[in-house]
């Protein structure tokens, strides 16, 4: 009797092992690589009437990056994210973002361009906007 029990609880128990793992779902996929990304600039490619103060920033995965700067990423999906802020009292904004699959870069590396336009929300020029691009390579490292 003590017998059939133990392999009863040992049955009972690898079924209860099993189940937790298929609720716990399958694990998680392992990175595509290490890939460095660049923020090369971020240029102002028209301006009709917005302004002349400015204030930009650049992020890679959630992490603010400097123009010129290089970062590490390991991740299957890059966020690229890229905002403009023209300054005055009533500053106007603009803003974009870009996830790069990483199985899309390719072997000589990927540059990425973001287009962000600021749209002048008041006064004599309100409608009028600015174009910003940002410009971001992405290699995988060797």
């Amino acid at each position: 009797m003590n017998r059939m029990f133990t392999k009863a609880s040992g049955i009972l128990l690898i079924a209860f092992a099993l189940l937790l793992g298929t609720l716990a779902g399958p694990a998680p996929a392992r990175a595509a690589g290490t890939y460095v990304v660049t923020f090369k600039e971020a240029r102002l490619v028209s301006n009709s009437h917005v302004g002349n103060e400015w204030y930009t920033e650049a992020q890679v995965n959630g992490k603010n990056i400097a123009e010129g700067a290089s970062v590490k990423v390991s991740s299957d999906n890059i966020k690229l994210y890229a905002y403009a802020e023209e300054q005055d009292k009533i500053s106007d904004v603009g803003e974009t973002s870009k996830s790069v699959s990483a199985s899309s870069v390719t072997s000589s590396g990927t540059t990425v361009k973001l287009k962000v336009t600021v749209t002048e929300n008041r006064g004599r020029y309100s409608g009028q906007s600015a174009v910003w691009e940002f410009t971001y390579t992405i290699k995988k490292q060797k």
